[in-house]
């Protein structure tokens, strides 16, 4: 799923800055209570509307209390969204820009998974255990991020049955993924490794640096750099990857 480079952007974002806009719960839990904060509530969260109803119809007004409640987030390349032993209450639509998730391990840093426009994120422990989250979550690029509360998520289950729906089928994707990143670490043979990731992932390519590439696929930069100096000999085009919402 596509979309133009300039079409999330709720205001500049600066280097070096971060933004956190995401509105916090309020005791009533009726719709028709909330104010409209449609300061910040523009086209990122039309992003997310979208890509919501092209995987499952909801009804207007659940989409109402999502453009009242949900929150615009921007940060800037390098910045720490969620830092590991935080407790992590949001799930982030990725609107724009490249996020990844690692573990520290000593000096070193695991990459454990990374994402892109149109995919969703957040810490698993942190979000559904209600525990301090065990990763650490890395903006790779300039992102434009919707958040949205654990309790506005809690009150759609509730009095929207539709999103509960759209939930598990967007779960049910994301436990394929899973099963794919455990897939990938099984595999003994590097190159099969990277064969498997650029046919799923190939668009991240260009966009990040390879040594999280590396790290996620658990070989040393050097490996991987053979690897594909070897591929790019035999011209081995790989194709592009797809969001979130193209793949249902």
């Amino acid at each position: 799923m596509g979309m133009d480079s300039n079409s999330c952007r709720g205001r500049e974002i600066k280097k070096s800055e971060s933004l956190y806009l995401s509105y916090k719960p309020t005791p009533s839990r009726n719709p028709k209570d909330f104010m409209a904060n449609n300061q910040y509530i523009s086209e990122p969260v039309q992003v997310f509307v979208s890509a919501i109803n092209k995987i499952y119809p909801v009804s207007t007004s659940a989409i109402d209390f999502v453009k009242q409640r949900a929150g615009i987030v921007q940060i800037s390349k390098g910045y720490l969204l969620v830092n590991a032993g935080d407790h992590c209450d949001h799930l982030f639509f990725v609107c724009r820009g490249i996020l990844r998730g690692f573990v520290k391990q000593g000096n070193k840093d695991i990459t454990t998974w990374i994402t892109s426009e149109m995919e969703i994120v957040t810490s698993i422990s942190g979000y559904f255990k209600k525990v301090p989250s065990i990763e650490n979550i890395e903006a790779l690029e300039d992102c434009v991020l919707v958040s949205i509360h654990r309790d506005d998520m809690h009150f759609l289950y509730e009095k929207f049955p539709e999103v509960n729906t759209l939930v598990r089928i967007i779960l049910e994707r994301y436990y394929q993924d899973a099963e794919e990143r455990a897939y990938i670490c099984r595999l003994t043979d590097a190159t099969a490794k990277y064969n498997r990731f650029i046919s799923t992932q190939s668009a991240l390519l260009n966009r990040i640096p390879l040594k999280y590439v590396a790290s996620y696929l658990g070989m040393t930069l050097e490996t991987l750099s053979r690897i594909r100096s070897r591929l790019s000999q035999q011209r081995i085009i790989p194709e592009q990857g797809r969001g979130l919402a193209d793949q249902f």
